[in-house]
């Protein structure tokens, strides 16, 4: 696949596709492969070594949203599929998707307003409407039944085709889930680990949480991002604002960290305590205004999450990283590595020279 970013022609080799846990290949949560991009140099390093790219006063702020198993086994018509619960809605309907049992797009039979989807239990999910005009992806469906339960009974975790084999729910936990509602795992969060977290805090890192419960992922080239629900708490807008205020660097563990903080930015630019639905679209139309780094993995061509890293690092910086992943290879996807990359912008200078 392959699409074009500005000038860059950047195209994913099947063999850079994370096809499994890093466990299964070996290595520890922590021991994946970290690109780090500061003030234009970069380095490579292991995740575990995290705690070097930082400084006393930072603050990393996490993502404590857990993955449910979103995918069951579910009958359109004549065909097997497999349907994926992205997103709760407040009117009690749910937006889903039809995809392949193998994990590709349906390119089955159109869905239509009206048409059932059989479920596990001999329920059924009616589709209403596309959720986005003029798309037919995504659509709003009305469930018979509990959802949360019919998840927890007959749920799996949502794999895509580069997956090829099943992995357990286990493997899709990070350390910081506490509340359930995300229909994929918020993946920057996986590689970390309780030591790594106690070795941050003994260092004089910061850490704090939002909430953001992410829907299905957006493969179609040009698909904006889905609109979220999120929360962030005061203490997490009181802490950003007092790192900022004593001259340290906020850095958001993901994407959906970053969309959840600059979602709660006021206009006297500070982070207030925020909840509810954000349609935020960051990129270089709209720069991030508190968010100094990003820890992400590597996202596939077209995804909308690569302007959002433009937002934060600038299109410069995520360029150059890309193409040195690409050269070094870096692997992608939930299961793949990992980069650390500041913002290049006044303000957001890297970590102090040691002594």
């Amino acid at each position: 696949m392959t699409v074009e970013l500005e000038a860059v022609e950047f195209t994913l080799p099947d063999e850079l596709s994370a096809t499994s846990p890093p466990e299964a290949r070996g290595l520890a949560r922590d021991e994946v492969r970290l690109l780090v991009s500061d003030g234009g140099a970069v380095t490579h390093a292991r995740f575990r070594e995290l705690p070097d790219f930082l400084r006393p006063g930072d603050l990393v702020v996490v993502n404590n949203s857990a993955m449910v198993n979103a995918a069951v086994a579910a009958r359109y018509g004549e065909d097997a599929v497999v349907l994926h619960f992205s997103t709760r809605l407040d009117d009690g309907g749910w937006v889903v998707e039809l995809r392949d049992p193998c994990g590709t797009p349906w390119a089955g039979t159109s869905p239509e307003a009206g048409a059932r989807v059989g479920i596990p239990g001999g329920h059924r999910a009616v589709l209403r409407r596309p959720w986005f005009p003029g798309a037919d992806r995504l659509w709003i469906a009305d469930i018979d039944t509990d959802v949360p339960a019919l998840l927890i009974r007959y749920g799996r975790p949502i794999t895509y085709s580069y997956v090829t084999e099943r992995w357990s729910a286990d493997y899709y936990r990070t350390v910081f889930g506490r509340e359930p509602g995300s229909a994929e795992m918020p993946s920057a969060g996986r590689p970390f680990t309780d030591a790594l977290i106690t070795e941050l805090v003994a260092r004089g890192i910061g850490l704090a949480a939002i909430t953001l419960h992410t829907g299905v992922s957006s493969p179609e080239t040009g698909e904006p991002p889905n609109p979220e629900r999120f929360a962030v708490p005061d203490l997490t807008a009181e802490l950003v604002n007092l790192t900022h205020a004593m001259g340290g660097r906020v850095v958001a563990v993901g994407t959906t960290v970053t969309r959840a903080l600059e979602s709660a930015v006021g206009a006297d630019g500070l982070v207030h305590a925020a909840s509810g639905w954000t349609e935020l679209v960051l990129g270089c139309h709209h720069p991030a205004r508190v968010v100094d780094g990003l820890i992400t993995g590597w996202h596939a061509p077209g995804a909308s999450h690569l302007h959002l890293l433009d937002a934060v690092a600038g299109p410069e910086v995520v360029r150059h990283a890309y193409r040195i992943a690409l050269d070094t290879g870096y692997l992608w996807h939930e299961f793949g590595d990992t980069a650390l990359l500041f913002a290049d912008r006044p303000g957001a200078d890297g970590p102090a020279d040691e002594a």
